[in-house]
């Protein structure tokens, strides 16, 4: 089933990243870290489907997206940052497969926070931060995004490494084996929760399971 809504509030958080707030049906539900599929209801806009995470708390009256967007594709996510206030989105049905299962350590490449946000949401309103971690691999610290909520919330469990960038506080380089063993402790966390772009989740699953982290211990999208 598909809805059409109104946007609230639209603006840019940063340098590429969009903050949408759009009205909420009626009866429309969703778990933190679940997707919808998105489209823009303009003419040549409404077939071009993409999904998006909802960044919000399921019981709020509105809903909420973070989205990355790329200015020089003319694609989907150019074109939101082209809209404004009052322009309408169509959005389908919640799904995903990532949500909270137990205490454990966040992997996150770029835009895949965006699963990770509602769920951190939900866990502070339910006073069930602590025993968690977050590991954030960006290029460079200015695409780090919510950085003070997110170091406010977790503090030392927040931990953030750069590709592109050596001259920070931050680690630099890439969520390898040996980043893993030094951050995190395989045998006590429950679970590992990892989403981002494909090659990098297929790398980051496989030394996990190097590490003797099992199958079911992982909760992960779906990889197309």
């Amino acid at each position: 089933m598909s809805y059409t809504v109104k946007i609230n509030e639209i603006h840019f958080i940063n340098h590429d990243v969009l903050h949408i707030e759009t009205e909420k049906p009626q009866g429309f539900d969703f778990t933190p870290g679940q997707a919808t599929e998105v489209a823009i209801n303009k003419a040549k806009w409404k077939e071009k489907k993409r999904p998006f995470t909802f960044t919000n708390l399921p019981e709020e009256d509105v809903l909420q997206f973070t989205i990355k967007t790329y200015p020089d594709h003319n694609g989907v996510t150019q074109r939101l940052g082209k809209l404004k206030n009052g322009d309408e989105l169509i959005i389908d049905e919640a799904w995903g497969a990532i949500s909270y299962q137990g205490t454990g350590v966040f992997i996150a490449g770029g835009a895949g926070i965006t699963p990770f946000l509602s769920i951190f949401k939900q866990l502070e309103q339910e006073g069930k931060v602590n025993g968690n971690k977050l590991i954030f691999a960006n290029k460079k610290e200015e695409d780090i995004i919510y950085a003070p909520e997110l170091e406010a919330l977790l503090e030392e469990d927040f931990i953030n490494i750069l590709s592109e960038q050596e001259d920070t506080d931050y680690a630099y380089g890439h969520i390898d084996k040996a980043f893993l063993n030094k951050n995190i402790n395989s045998t006590t966390l429950k679970k590992f929760y990892v989403c981002g772009p494909p090659p990098m989740m297929e790398s980051v699953i496989k030394d996990l399971k190097k590490m003797g982290v099992t199958e079911e211990r992982i909760v992960q999208e779906a990889m197309e």
